[in-house]
């Protein structure tokens, strides 16, 4: 869950109820003036409650057409990373009549950027309308819900090792790539200064990723030691069991960060005039039904898209002759964070620096606590064997990653020179992946079936 998300989501409680509207004020509104996006949807929102009596059934009808019209073009056509939308009907029509599996993995990949972060907007829309506890468990389950999708496919198919790779180069992407970044560009704009962020955010997230390495650790270890009590079992009962108690810390963590600890996310410099900027910058631009609406057909594209992508891995790891390891942990992740790539960027060069960390330590936290875990636990279900040992050049690459940004972001401050470490960082990763062979994906795709 980023920074904004909790800013819109603290900003609900300020505002108080947004549903209540008069289908007057919808009658006389002109949907397409240049007035503020909080009178478009009171109106819109009135338009839910109910028809006017009096009015005509051609009336009705041009006014659902202009509320389509209108969700249709500020969902759609407000920004311009949808170009790459028609790019996931084409990875569709390559995949049934050309045999390319690298076409059709690299179409997937460019459709699905676009709905990924269409569908973090849809669920931001949705959390005004919520509160603060219903709109922090959508961002949990939502935020990351590309990755998940992606992951449930993998697992659906056999593929665990895709799936426990691809989440780590979400973290890592996350962690190293789009911090690194932030830190970089922001510092180039503010090179006179050293930018400030809120320290003990920082601090609970680094916490957080320590406990999700140390899950990752214990099973890890207890493989390549043989120490296990029941050969093949206690692995597996030790993964489950630490992903269920990661999951209760991430409930506990979401509860501290929504209820007890509000304030703890309010950005150092700007904490004088937070009500003020929240009321004028957060303000919902869609309603609630539109926004399940939107919810649903992206999660549902994304879906179907997910699918070809999944089914053309192994086949575009061998048209382009590069490892399934280097696909996932680095490949899927950079075009699936994308879109945080690129907010997170805009935001530090904004001297927004809480809002970039929340965007790249927060995914990352997110999937260490919640993503994996809870990937355990859907293969559980699925009857796949899937587990929190990463193997051991994996894990320790993760571990490795979260010493490095726990120490760079200790002292709150950031510099040019911080992020070029962190992206140096993670060119010696990727480098690494590169080369690196995948010892247990020959077992792997055995289990595909």
């Amino acid at each position: 869950m980023d920074y904004k998300s909790l800013v819109g989501i603290q900003s609900q409680l300020e505002m108080g109820s947004l549903e209540n509207g008069s289908t007057d004020d919808l009658e006389d509104e002109s949907l397409f003036s240049p007035e503020s996006v909080a009178q478009k949807t009171h109106s819109t929102q009135a338009a839910e409650q109910g028809m006017h009596p009096g009015w005509s059934q051609a009336h009705v009808e041009k006014l659902f057409r202009n509320v389509v019209y209108r969700s249709v073009k500020t969902v759609i056509f407000s920004n311009k990373l949808n170009l790459l939308m028609p790019f996931g009907p084409l990875a569709i029509i390559f995949n049934k009549y050309t045999d390319s599996h690298g076409w059709v993995f690299f179409l997937s990949l460019l459709g699905i950027t676009p709905l990924a972060e269409r569908l973090g907007y849809a669920t931001e829309q949705l959390a005004f309308y919520t509160g603060a506890t219903v709109g922090g468990l959508l961002n949990a389950t939502f935020g990351n819900a590309t990755e998940l999708i992606i992951s449930i496919y993998a697992l659906k198919n056999g593929m665990t090792r895709v799936v426990q790779q691809s989440l780590l180069g979400s973290i890592l992407s996350n962690m190293l790539l789009v911090l690194g970044c932030a830190f970089f560009c922001g510092g180039l704009v503010f090179h006179g200064k050293e930018q400030l962020f809120n320290k003990a955010t920082a601090v609970v997230n680094s916490g957080l990723l320590l406990m999700a390495v140390m899950g990752l650790l214990f099973p890890a270890v207890l493989h390549y030691t043989h120490t296990e009590v029941h050969f093949g079992k206690s692995e597996m009962a030790l993964s489950r069991f630490s992903s269920c108690i990661m999951l209760l810390a991430y409930a506990a963590y979401l509860f501290f960060q929504l209820k007890s600890q509000r304030n703890q996310y309010v950005p150092i410099e700007e904490e004088g005039s937070q009500n003020e900027e929240i009321h004028d910058d957060e303000a919902p631009e869609i309603s609630k039904w539109e926004s399940i609406i939107w919810l649903s057909i992206m999660t549902a594209w994304i879906s179907i898209l997910s699918e070809y992508l999944v089914n053309a891995i192994e086949g575009a790891s061998i048209a382009l002759k590069i490892p399934i390891a280097f696909i996932s942990v680095i490949l899927l992740p950079i075009v699936g964070n994308a879109a945080e790539h690129a907010s997170a960027i805009m935001f530090a060069m904004k001297d927004k620096l809480d809002i970039s960390l929340g965007v790249a330590i927060g995914s990352s936290t997110q999937i260490a606590m919640f993503g994996i875990p809870f990937s355990v636990v859907v293969g559980w279900i699925m009857g796949r064997p899937m587990d929190l040992n990463f193997q051991l050049f994996e894990t320790a690459t993760l571990f490795i990653t979260v010493l490095v940004v726990a120490f760079l972001v200790q002292e709150g401050t950031s510099n040019y020179f911080k992020g070029l470490m962190l992206i140096l960082c993670y060119l010696i990763v990727s480098a690494s992946f590169f080369v690196h062979v995948d010892p247990t994906s020959d077992d792997d795709s055995q289990l595909k079936p």
